[in-house]
């Protein structure tokens, strides 16, 4: 790439990010002409694209990107003599290739309406309706689990393995979409990750590739919680880029496709979000909904926690803390802590509606 070249992609990239902050001020435009327009024609081409392939081609894709980096260090940086204005330049131009890409294939469904605006529901919601839709998701859980294990002290472990539960989620897409009419996920494009392993220590449990629209789920964690997972990285990829309003989605297709594993993915995904908002503003009362829950679903919670604090270490909280900064840089203030608008996105669905709806 020429010097003049990269003189100018370096100089637009601050560019870029007045014009992505003024975008940002009109969500309706996004809504309308990004995330239910052109988005739609460019995520179902990238999944057309790389959805067919058996491996990810965008790990593939990251680990190449860190060779390069290592390259780029060792010849350009890290030698006696630097040529600042060369490598300025290699960088900003990179950064503005990047930072473009990102936008366009994906990142501007950051700024798109709020779920509940679309869903025409309320985001605020009372420690009353809270206890309330809490107390459906446990009598839903307890149900679930009696259907699906007799023995109420044992867990629930989903016989499927991690593929097949990867084309399930197709059916429970098309379930949802009574709905959502307009979210249809076709074709698919998720798959294991090959850097489950790396994944697993750094905390985390799948991502989307935004270039690729691939959506990577961790091939290590429990299959319990694989259903919950699988769909939430699909939300993302069909446009909704924050992280509770996936959360939500995951819940909702999960709790109404027509498989009881999956029912009980989700509604213990959902109670969980529910009993844990609820223990911060009434220990007591949570602590006795807990105790309603049969001991077996309890245990399907504990095994999750046990496998996460297996894998603990110390650059885990780095990660964390980096994934959080990129959250809140990107129209989610609260960062990973967001559960109360997942919560209230889920208490104003089901307060007025069966668990199964």
């Amino acid at each position: 790439m020429r010097t003049k070249t990269k003189l100018y992609l370096t100089l637009l990239l601050p560019v870029q990010f007045i014009l992505i902050k003024i975008f940002s001020f009109f969500p309706n435009f996004i809504e309308q002409f990004y995330s239910n327009g052109i988005f739609i024609y460019i995520s179902t081409l990238l999944r057309y694209t790389f959805g067919w392939i058996p491996f990810s081609f965008g790990d593939i894709a990251y680990c190449i990107l860190i060779i390069l980096l290592i390259r780029f260090l060792l010849k350009k940086v890290l030698k006696k003599s630097i040529l600042w204005k060369q490598v300025v330049l290699d960088i900003g131009a990179t950064l503005s290739i990047v930072y473009a890409s990102f936008h366009i294939l994906w990142g501007m469904n950051y700024y798109r309406l709020p779920l509940h605006e679309i869903l025409n529901i309320n985001d605020e919601y009372t420690q009353k309706e809270l206890i309330a839709v809490s107390e459906k998701l446990i009598t839903k859980a307890n149900s679930l689990h009696l259907e699906l294990e007799p023995i109420d002290s044992l867990p629930i472990h989903i016989p499927y393995s991690k593929e097949e539960i990867f084309q399930k989620t197709i059916p429970a897409y098309q379930q949802l979409q009574k709905t959502f009419p307009s979210l249809q996920y076709h074709p698919k494009s998720i798959k294991k990750s090959i850097l489950s392993l790396p994944l697993t220590y750094m905390g985390f449990s799948g991502y989307l590739n935004p270039i690729t629209n691939e959506a990577q789920v961790n091939g290590l964690i429990l299959n319990y919680k694989t259903p919950t997972t699988s769909c939430h990285e699909e939300a993302h990829q069909l446009g909704f880029a924050k992280e509770n309003e996936a959360n939500f989605i995951a819940a909702l297709t999960t709790i109404g496709y027509d498989d009881l594993y999956f029912k009980y993915s989700g509604t213990t995904f959902a109670l969980r979000f529910c009993l844990n908002d609820l223990y911060l503003r009434n220990e007591e009362k949570a602590i006795c909904l807990i105790e309603k829950l049969r001991p077996g679903i309890r245990k399907n919670y504990t095994e999750v926690s046990e496998f996460w604090k297996s894998y603990e270490n110390p650059l885990e909280p780095l990660f964390k803390s980096t994934y959080d900064s990129y959250l809140k840089a990107n129209n989610q203030p609260n960062g990973i802590d967001t559960y109360s608008y997942v919560v209230a996105l889920l208490v104003n669905y089901y307060k007025t509606k069966t668990i199964d709806n």
